[in-house]
């Protein structure tokens, strides 16, 4: 039998390796039940046997409180800026220089995404963490080690044999978006200031003078850069580098790559760019490394940065401008949402005017007035939202704002329901910006997909008098758009086609459009296969509603009440008349269940089916369509323009690819299609 200092060392040593496992291959071998009892045993035993505590056991990643905030830290060797680059000239202006002093273009490069987090150096000796502290002023950092040891994915040990006696490496801590809108969620319900972004929010979880603080933050590293090896192995590459951070167990971001040549990686720059909202944690460029260690020691150094790196920014996505004032919209549901009028700035590759307040709870609790100078915020195609104030900006002639007593729109009073968030237009569709809103979401690409018919068609149409409801779109005299400035017979042959095609949309996409609340389109889908359109639904009663599994009573409550309004009803009977298709046919060779239990997802245009008919044909057969790959995700189904994150993100997970003939397949015959 093992004595307690040999048990103790062979527990270390497997609950190492499932970690390993788990945080860095994302290859788990255990569940996470026997891990969690590995841990409890290791526990127990040091419970027993204090003196078999080590500073590097798996069981002391929350040690005590940090003393003082924060002692100073020598680096081993000093951390650099980096210059920049916005441009392709940039990057070719940058090879240029190395090319004069190298006498040739360098021999490869190394690209890696540029992290929005923090930059710290974590110090191994005798392969134990022995200290970890911020870059500070890139000689000088803060000891934060007792925090960072709370960090999952950093090895409290390297792993592997002959580690050596000293091993410093850079990285950058990160908060991923879940856990960023998770902690922002508890700071609102606490009563507490939400943070701006996720980099702030990882800054200001490693400076927590509790660790246990830290370590509920769910915060990440990547390692990008080895500082000093003493005692170890030598290296001819950065990528060699890379390579052996990973092989001893440290995190290494598999977005990095090894390039040949300045065009390679301008295509990786182009790419990253591209790909930069469907990352899970935030990155606002790429770094640029020759790769050959001694190109760099050729190389050398500036006053502050290195001559063989550089970054690549990608356009801002946060910048401060002047809040001019905050007006509201009233939407589709009546709901009045303040949004803030800006002093226009270019923000996330846009030119910004107005972004968006979310509610009157919002405003008070950022504290925005009219007049602050304020952060904007623009990551892709969101709308742009105001993220809070430049507090040490204000002069004291900034004003507060409250949400007004009367519509804008329509004059009628605007009230709050006890409970609710949201403040509401009572005007219903007397309320013209509601039903510009409801007309906008009924023709937009969630809804019936009309294209042509945005905001500036349904402004004039309205203007116009030749439309007040959905089913006027259906019915109204589209010839008569010839008579208005800038339409002719092409682009009113256009709207005329699409509107055509609209009607025989899927049921789902027309019951979604109607803006029923609590009613998306997974919502639409499934009450869609369960009473096969809407004339049985606008029939069923609640209870029969409510009983179709994934509904419920709110749901069913919502459904219920919108039939029940005559005004709707009437609405359903005029799209019928006007040949919107409001019941489906059964799916021909549909076999209930033959896709239970499997979840796959639909991406790019699948030869015969538009996603919505492709998602609809899976769940007849009992299977869930969503929207992202994850390892529970049985297939991937792959059309034309599938894509590319979701794409390699499956191929990462090792998901299957089916193509449009194997989707074919898998409706007829089931998962056996796969194997």
């Amino acid at each position: 039998m093992a004595s307690p200092e040999e048990r103790a060392e062979e527990l270390r040593a497997q609950i190492r390796e499932h970690a390993h496992r788990y945080y860095i291959l994302d290859d788990p071998v255990v569940s996470d039940a026997q891990y969690d009892a590995l841990i409890k045993e290791l526990i127990a035993l040091e419970e027993d046997h204090p003196d078999l505590i080590a500073p590097d056991s798996p069981t002391q990643r929350v040690g005590a409180p940090v003393g003082d905030l924060f002692r100073p830290v020598e680096h081993l060797r000093p951390l650099f800026s980096l210059d920049n680059a916005e441009s392709r000239e940039d990057l070719e202006a940058w090879e240029a220089r190395m090319e004069r002093q190298l006498g040739g273009p360098p021999g490869g490069y190394v690209c890696e995404l540029k992290i929005d987090g923090l930059a710290v150096v974590l110090t191994y000796r005798d392969g134990s963490l022995a200290t970890g502290a911020t870059r500070g002023d890139g000689r000088v950092g803060e000891d934060i080690t007792a925090n960072l040891r709370t960090i999952d994915v950093i090895p409290l040990r390297l792993i592997g044999e002959d580690i050596p006696d000293v091993v410093e490496v850079r990285g950058e801590v990160y908060m991923p978006y879940e856990a960023f809108e998770e902690l922002n969620e508890r700071q609102v319900e606490s009563g507490k200031p939400i943070f701006a972004n996720p980099r702030n929010a990882a800054a200001g979880s490693v400076r927590q003078k509790d660790p246990a603080m830290t370590a509920e933050r769910r915060l990440g590293i990547w390692i990008y850069q080895l500082g000093l090896v003493d005692g170890g192995p030598g290296f001819d590459t950065h990528w060699e580098t890379v390579e052996y951070m990973q092989s001893v167990g440290l995190r290494v971001n598999p977005a990095s790559a090894r390039v040949e040549s300045i065009d390679d990686v301008l295509a990786y720059v182009e790419k990253a760019e591209g790909d930069r909202h469907d990352m899970p944690y935030q990155t606002d460029g790429v770094v640029i490394k020759v790769d050959s260690l001694a190109e760099q020691d050729r190389l050398g150094y500036t006053a502050k940065a290195p001559r063989w790196a550089i970054a690549y920014k990608f356009p801002p996505e946060e910048q401060v401008t002047t809040l001019k004032d905050i007006a509201i919209n009233i939407g589709r549901t009546g709901a009045a949402t303040p949004f803030a009028v800006l002093e226009p700035v270019f923000v996330g590759g846009a030119t910004v005017g107005m972004a968006t307040l979310h509610n009157e709870d919002q405003v008070k609790k950022k504290d925005v007035r009219i007049g602050d100078k304020v952060i904007v915020r623009r990551a892709g195609d969101v709308i742009p939202e105001v993220v809070g104030p430049v507090v040490a900006a204000r002069t004291g002639s900034e004003v507060e704002w409250s949400m007004p007593a009367e519509c804008p729109f329509c004059g009628n009073p605007i009230v709050r329901p006890e409970g609710e968030a949201v403040a509401r237009c009572t005007g219903g569709f007397d309320c013209p910006s509601r039903v510009r809103e409801w007309l906008f979401h009924f023709a937009g690409r969630g809804g019936m997909d009309i294209e042509h018919l945005g905001y500036k068609t349904i402004d004039l149409l309205l203007e116009g008098g030749l439309i007040t409801d959905p089913a006027d779109i259906f019915t109204f005299d589209v010839e008569r758009l010839m008579e208005v400035e800038g339409w002719g017979e092409i682009s009113v042959g256009n709207l005329s086609r699409a509107i055509e095609a609209a009607k025989d949309r899927p049921v789902g996409r027309l019951l979604t459009a109607l803006g029923i609340r609590h009613v998306g389109g997974t919502v639409a889908r499934t009450l869609v296969r369960a009473f096969r359109g809407i004339p049985a639904l606008t029939k069923a009663g609640e209870d029969e509603i409510a009983g179709v599994e994934g509904i419920g009573p709110i749901i069913a409550a919502g459904v219920r009440e919108w039939f029940d309004d005559p005004a709707n009803r009437e609405l359903i009977a005029k799209l019928g008349d006007a040949g919107v298709r409001l019941e489906e046919e059964p799916l021909e060779g549909a076999s209930s269940g033959i896709l239970e239990g499997c979840t796959f997802v639909v991406s790019g245009a699948i030869e015969g089916y538009t996603r919505e008919e492709a998602q609809a044909a899976i769940e007849a057969r009992g299977g869930k369509a969503t929207g992202s790959v994850s390892s529970k995700t049985t297939a991937l189904i792959v059309g034309e323009s599938p894509g590319a994150s979701k794409t390699r993100k499956a191929e990462e997970l090792g998901v299957p690819i089916v193509d449009a003939e194997l989707f074919e397949r898998l409706l007829e015959k089931g998962p056996a299609a796969l194997t």
